[in-house]
C-alpha cells in the first residue's frame, strides 16, 4: 500500500464535532484564517501529499476509523497540494457533489468526532 498523505492533527475547531456528526470533515493545514479555523481540523503534514491523488477505492483512516474512498472531486487534490484543504464528506456518494470534495463511505459518526483529536493520524492510501 502507497501512503498518498499522512498528517497529524494539531487543532479541532470548536464546530468540528457538529460538522463531523453529519459524516463531514474540513482539513485546512497550520495556519489557515481564523473563520476557516472554526469548521476545521487543522493539521501538518507528515508525508506527501503525492503527485497523484486516490482514486476510487483507496482507503482513509483518520485515527481508529477507516472507510473507503468512494469519489474524488476534480479539484480536491490540487487543493490538497497547494493549502492542505480538503472536504471529506463520509456519504458514500459515487459522485463528488463538489470539486474539492474527497466521498467516503459511510461510517459512525460517533466514532469518528471521538477520533477526531490533536494528535491523531489521517492517513489516504492506495
Amino acid at each position: 500500500m502507497s501512503v498518498l498523505l499522512k498528517t497529524r492533527v494539531t487543532a479541532i475547531g470548536p464546530e468540528v464535532a457538529d460538522l463531523a456528526e453529519g459524516g463531514v470533515v474540513i482539513l485546512f493545514a497550520d495556519g489557515s484564517p481564523p473563520e476557516l479555523a472554526e469548521v476545521s481540523v487543522l493539521h501538518k503534514t507528515e508525508e506527501g501529499p503525492s503527485d497523484s491523488g486516490p482514486a476510487k477505492g483507496a482507503s482513509i483512516t483518520l485515527g481508529p476509523v477507516s472507510a473507503v474512498i468512494t469519489a474524488v472531486g476534480e479539484t480536491a487534490w490540487s487543493k490538497v497540494r497547494e493549502m492542505g484543504h480538503v472536504v471529506i464528506s463520509f456519504n458514500g456518494a459515487t459522485e463528488a457533489e463538489r470539486p474539492g470534495e474527497l466521498c467516503a463511505s459511510e461510517i459512525d459518526t460517533g466514532a469518528l468526532v471521538t477520533a477526531l483529536t490533536p494528535g491523531a493520524v489521517i492517513t489516504i492510501a492506495a
